[in-house]
């Protein structure tokens, strides 16, 4: 018991020593917002993700989860944190992540299996920031997708990068995971990738930090 406090301690000052270290580049290099953003968001999920093997209880995650948001609630209208709030767009993005990183927890302490938060957030972690980077500052053969005669925030670039991203890593973390390699895996990849670009895709103000890892964990709950 005291190990897990101890433990759970350790997590939030190195994740808040992530989040200051962070601070001080956008600050000293005059790093633009999205960037010091975006690698926020990358670190820290990737912070998260060996919690599976590092906590026996959900409530341990939820009170990080908690003491996260009210920090961002906190710091959104002071000087404080500007590397993650100083963006021209309106996101609810960042507290929304607490809740995603919580609920795929959740989910996947409930149903005894570590890799239904792992992969979720894996993803999370890599293909959303990625899409967002490449979207937003690659202009050229670009342009935002229009469908039915709807246009949306996302560009092509962005969305395709998000698929093939997204793709590869389902495909790998699936074979160590069923140390197999057949139409299974193949097809669950191809779902959990397509599933999660969808939801990237109809995301609205950052909404996508949630429905990204929540979409692919229903694919892996009704297909593993």
């Amino acid at each position: 018991m005291v190990s897990i406090i101890a433990l759970s301690f350790f997590y939030l000052v190195g994740i808040a020593f992530l989040l200051i270290f962070n601070e001080l580049n956008y600050r000293r290099f005059k790093i633009k917002g999205e960037i010091t953003r975006k690698f926020a968001h990358f670190a820290s999920i990737l912070a998260v993700i060996p919690m599976p093997y590092m906590f026996n209880s959900h409530w341990y995650v939820l009170i990080l989860a908690a003491v996260f948001f009210i920090i961002l609630l906190i710091t959104q209208h002071s000087k404080y944190l500007n590397s993650i709030h100083d963006i021209k767009r309106k996101s609810i993005g960042s507290y929304l992540l607490p809740l995603a990183i919580y609920a795929t927890f959740l989910a996947s302490y409930l149903y005894g299996n570590k890799f239904f938060f792992i992969l979720p957030m894996l993803i999370l972690a890599i293909c959303d920031p990625m899409a967002a980077i490449l979207g937003m500052n690659v202009k050229k053969y670009n342009g935002r997708i229009v469908l039915f005669g709807h246009k949306f925030q996302k560009t092509w670039l962005g969305s395709g990068a998000f698929f093939a991203m997204s793709l590869i890593i389902s495909l790998i973390a699936l074979y160590y995971y069923r140390d197999l390699l057949d139409l299974k895996t193949v097809w669950l990849s191809v779902a959990i990738a397509t599933v999660g670009s969808l939801a990237e895709l109809f995301s609205w103000r950052g909404s996508d930090n949630i429905t990204i890892p929540i979409s692919i964990l229903f694919i892996l709950v009704i297909g593993l």
